[in-house]
Order: C-alpha cells, then structure tokens, then sequence
C-alpha cells in the first residue's frame, strides 16, 4: 500500500507501509506542502503547498507531470474526482477545478470570504463540498459552479468528507436548523 506525505521542508515523502520505510523523495515545491492525495487509480499524485502551486506526480517514476498555477494564496487541500478526471484545489478563498489531462482550470468557485481548508467531492462527482475558516461548510455542484447550500457552526472547519449516505428525514434537518448547522436544505 503506498503512502504519501507532505513536510515542512518543501518534500513529500514516499514510504513502502509494509516495511516503515522512506523509498522516494520528491522535490519542486518552494513552500510547505500542505496536502497530498493520489489518483483514484493510484498512477498520480497529487500536491498542494504554501508557494501557491498544485503540482502531479508520476507515483512510479516520481517525475513532475504538470504544475498547476493560479491560487492568489497558500493552497491547503487538494482532492481528486472519484473518476479521477477532475481536481479540486482549495486555501484562498477560492476553490479551482482543474482538467487533470490538460491542467486547464475549468472554474473558479467564490463565496467563501476566508481561507478554505479542506475540499471533497462526492462519490458520485456530481457534489464538492469545502470547508473553510470562515465557519462554514459549502456544497457545490461541480458542473455549474453553484454553491448549493451553506452550512454554519461557530468554529472554522479544517478536514471533511462525504460518504455515499445520502438523505435526511425531516426531524433531522428540523435538529440541524435548530442548531443552526444548515440553512435551506430541502
């Protein structure tokens, strides 16, 4: 099983898990790396880091394929599409989706008004929901750009994920907006 990490010294780290070992370096960030990920089919990885750039790897040869430019800030979570297609990025207050084949950023998602910490798509693609400081979680549709709804909680939101449940019943959307967790959810 492969394992993957980012280091304030500017390198991810490969380690063999059977054997608690480093077997690979990789080199090219000029910032703190902030957040890896692989590609669904575990070809690719992918990296996020404080020098504003979103980079993907070959996993097997450790070369750099793309680096990806256009966060205004650190970029603090990165997440491949469950089709492996599509990226997310996230750390300012913008999200970018990228074409993993071309490295075009095919949108730009804005309502969070502070950093964002964290992005995740859906099981099904069709959902990115991002967690940020600014106290809320946001869940987008990942083919229109539109944020879909907002949820609030006095403390910001720095990891999160989305499983394939899907459906509230009434009483619990009725406790989510008493606590104020959600606004609007039909």
């Amino acid at each position: 099983m492969p394992l993957a990490s980012g280091s304030f010294d500017q390198t991810i780290r490969l380690w063999n898990v059977s054997v608690g070992q480093c077997v690979g370096i990789l080199q090219g960030h000029n910032g703190q790396i902030a957040s890896v990920n692989f590609s669904p089919d575990g070809q690719t990885l992918v990296s996020g880091a404080w020098d504003r750039t979103v980079r993907l790897w070959d996993f097997r040869s450790g070369q750099c394929l793309k680096v990806l430019q256009g966060h205004a800030n650190w970029v603090l979570s990165v997440c491949f599409s469950p089709d492996g297609q599509t990226l997310a990025s996230g750390g300012d207050q913008t999200i970018r989706l990228w074409d993993v084949r071309t490295g075009q950023c095919l949108k730009i998602l804005k309502e969070h008004t502070d950093t964002i910490a964290s992005v995740c798509f859906s099981p099904d693609r069709q959902f990115l929901a991002s967690g940020s400081n600014d106290e809320t979680i946001k869940l987008w549709n990942v083919d229109t750009g539109e944020c879909l709804k907002t949820l609030r909680l006095p403390r910001p939101y720095e990891r999160l994920n989305i499983t394939g449940a899907t459906g509230l019943s009434q009483a619990q959307k009725m406790a989510l907006k008493t606590l104020g967790a959600i606004e609007n959810i039909t």
